[in-house]
């Protein structure tokens, strides 16, 4: 009930107002979104990279209308390539995209999507690294694996993500749990109706243990999305069954949360990268996030509270 409210709120110029305004929201904002420009968020890449951890950066924004806002993203990203190509860092420190800042849901949207999207691709290529397609809602997927299928032809190190609460992601993971594919699997926060994905945590975490062992038991390499504590724990049981060595899989986790967790994987060995976003549309991309899984709102009131 609380994600409609929420997703109204992310709408309104005079909420935006308020929540902005207030000195407690930056302090929490600033936890989870470490900056604004690139320039904010260059030394955060050294930080974390100095710490033995990887990144995946993402410029927020999603509310694209119009063909030059989605081309303004594609710049956006290519700024970042030229940021990224001085710090020398390669494959540590790649980008996640989500297809709709790109055009996909605009008239044409899927060639406008592909069309903006590739050169980024290939300047991240250009400088030893790679770019992730993230999973949106169901509606979108199809679109966003053919995508995904397409750069693949001329970028085969181009990732994708998949989502354990749909009930099409067994069928996705074994379709690509194949030799040089990169795929990230998360739960999935979008809501979904009952008709596509599982409703309850508990069978979403079955789902994920499920697709999580075709990824691992496949040729491609895994990215486990994911913080909890037990699936983090099976992860590793299942990769050690599969004979999988430390460098043939990753964690992913979101900056700011559970930053000891990001250090103790590293210090183990294990490749973990952390999904970094910045941008001038926080607020917009902070909304969103609470409204796709109205649990997170507890959780950042709780950082509200504890910040103030």
């Amino acid at each position: 009930m609380l994600g409609p409210v929420i997703l109204a709120a992310s709408r309104s110029d005079r909420m935006r107002r308020l929540i902005s305004a207030a000195p407690v929201t930056k302090q929490v904002v600033d936890r989870f979104i470490p900056g604004e420009t690139v320039a904010d968020i260059v030394p955060i890449i050294k930080d974390l990279t100095a710490k033995g951890l990887q990144l995946t950066m993402d410029v927020v924004g999603e509310d694209i209308t119009t063909p030059e806002q989605a081309a303004a993203a594609r710049d956006a990203y290519l700024a970042l390539i030229d940021h990224l190509r001085e710090l020398e860092l390669g494959e540590r420190v790649e980008m996640s995209v989500k297809l709709s800042m790109f055009g996909q849901a605009l008239p044409g949207g899927h060639e406008l999507a592909l069309a903006n999207v590739r050169p980024v691709v290939a300047a991240a290529a250009a400088i030893g690294t790679t770019v992730t397609l993230d999973a949106e809602d169901h509606t979108t997927l199809d679109s966003m694996f053919a995508i995904h299928e397409e750069l693949r032809k001329d970028f085969p190190q181009t990732g994708c993500v998949i989502q354990a609460y749909l009930f099409r992601t067994e069928a996705d993971a074994r379709r690509l749990a194949a030799a040089g594919s990169r795929v990230r699997l998360v739960k999935g926060a979008y809501k979904e109706p009952a008709e596509v994905a599982y409703q309850q945590k508990h069978e979403i975490d079955k789902a994920y243990v499920r697709v999580l062992r075709i990824l691992m038991e496949g040729e491609g390499y895994p990215m486990i999305g994911s913080h909890d504590p037990r699936l983090i724990a099976i992860a590793q049981e299942l990769a050690h069954k599969a004979g999988r060595k430390l460098d043939e899989y990753e964690f992913q986790m979101l900056y700011g949360i559970r930053s000891e967790e990001h250090l103790r994987l590293a210090a183990e060995g294990h490749r973990m990268r952390v999904y970094t976003a910045y941008g001038t549309d926080w607020y917009g991309y902070f909304m969103r996030r609470l409204a796709e899984k109205p649990a997170n709102l507890r959780f950042f009131l709780r950082s509200m509270v504890s910040k103030g």
